[in-house]
């Protein structure tokens, strides 16, 4: 299991990354006949493949966005984006990755209406961990006040667990230009997190 950077916690459980443990394989091969059956109108299975997909792509929008409401609704756009374009889906990647694809390009999408609306353009605004109480919340807290881009690359990367790789296809982007925003959003959120010590 690997650690985040950001909080030195352990990375998300049921992230992006592909591994090449047993249940990982077994849980993929379990995906590719649950998208089978989902492809032939079998409405348990996809109640089986939205179960077991949905929390951890939720949590990603989440942290993303930083309001449950706008997780909520992306999470259903991505939804419906995927069931109608199922028969896109090639097995390439694991389910998940290519669910996380569509759910982040619900996200840009969304993210490119409300720029206006964002926190994290406020270079003034500060988080308060003593209010919080919580680590995890002033994390959560600091992350909200970061650009998109940086946001998008500590999440995936640091929470998720996503490689470098598996980032580049989600976000249409090359593996090194997500190496470049980690590298710049790491160092944005030091300074900022260094700003509330």
């Amino acid at each position: 299991m690997s650690t985040s950077p950001v909080s030195d916690a352990p990375a998300a459980e049921g992230s992006g990354n592909l591994s090449t443990d047993r249940a990982t394989n077994e849980r993929v091969h379990d995906d590719g006949w649950l998208i089978r059956r989902v492809a032939a109108g079998d409405e348990e299975a996809f109640r089986r493949l939205y179960g077991r997909h949905t929390p951890a792509v939720y949590g990603t929008l989440l942290r993303l966005v930083g309001r449950a409401a706008d997780a909520s609704d992306l999470m259903q756009e991505a939804w419906l984006r995927a069931v109608r374009h199922l028969a896109l889906f090639r097995g390439q990647s694991a389910f998940r990755t290519w669910l996380t694809g569509i759910a982040l390009n619900c996200y840009r999408e969304w993210r490119r209406k409300h720029t206006r609306e964002v926190v994290g353009t406020d270079a003034d605004v500060r988080p308060s961990p003593a209010a919080s109480g919580d680590e995890t919340a002033a994390i959560n807290q600091v992350l909200a006040l970061l650009p998109y881009e940086h946001r998008e690359a500590i999440v995936l990367h640091d929470v998720e667990g996503f490689t470098h790789d598996e980032i580049a296809a989600a976000l249409e982007i090359e593996p090194g230009t997500s190496k470049s925003r980690l590298s710049r959003a790491r160092r944005a959120f030091r300074q900022r997190w260094q700003g509330t010590r």
